[in-house]
């Protein structure tokens, strides 16, 4: 289970949510600036917010009362951004293995060739992300996010920078993820329509209040 309650107060916009996510894909949908990707930012530790509590399977990650806030790279909360965000300079292999430099053998909780064959990438192994279509970057930035051994994974917007072309072929490795890989995931967006072909469980917000 997954708590978030937080309170964020900026110039023109306040965001004041409390969530119990109890199932294993959410979805965040609302329009542009409605505050979905102020509430990742938050659950990730890439925010502060203002007050609140976020506990992820039991565990508290931040709360301002008893001033815990863990930093980013101790929540283990996997990232897929919609520009993918994968390192210039490494080539794809590099790229996907970077995470796994950080964590144990004995806590890794996916086969490197499994995410490789999983999300068909086997062939770009050996390129570097300026070769890559926008799909393929998204799937590259899913396994790297895959192998970082998450107890979260958050997508934001994945598809939104893609062309309706490139969005139908992703659509389906992340159906693939929603439905075969055994960890909790958050799938922001602001499409319905594509929401609706991952999960029919999400929570809408609007102007920066949340409802299910």
């Amino acid at each position: 289970m997954i708590e978030v309650q937080a309170r964020l107060e900026r110039p023109n916009f306040e965001l004041d949510v409390s969530l119990q996510l109890n199932h294993r894909v959410t979805a965040i949908f609302g329009p542009s600036g409605s505050g979905k990707s102020t509430l990742l930012n938050i659950i990730a530790g890439i925010i502060k917010p203002d007050s609140g509590r976020v506990v992820i399977n039991g565990e508290c990650l931040f709360d301002s009362r008893a001033h815990i806030n863990q930093p980013i790279h101790a929540r283990r909360v996997g990232l897929v951004f919609q520009d993918g965000r994968l390192f210039p300079h490494l080539n794809v292999e590099q790229n996907l293995s970077y995470a796994l430099n950080f964590i144990p053998a004995s806590r890794q909780q996916f086969n490197f060739a499994h995410i490789v064959q999983l999300l068909e990438i086997g062939a770009l192994l050996q390129q570097r992300p300026h070769q890559l279509s926008g799909g393929e970057k998204q799937r590259v930035a899913l396994g790297r996010a895959l192998l970082s051994s998450p107890r979260l994974l958050m997508l934001d917007e994945p598809l939104a920078s893609l062309d309706d072309r490139l969005k139908n072929q992703i659509l389906p490795f992340l159906k693939l993820i929603a439905d075969e890989i055994n960890i909790p995931m958050i799938y922001i967006s602001h499409s319905k329509k594509e929401i609706l072909q991952i999960t029919d469980n999400f929570i809408h917000i609007l102007n920066g209040k949340a409802k299910s």
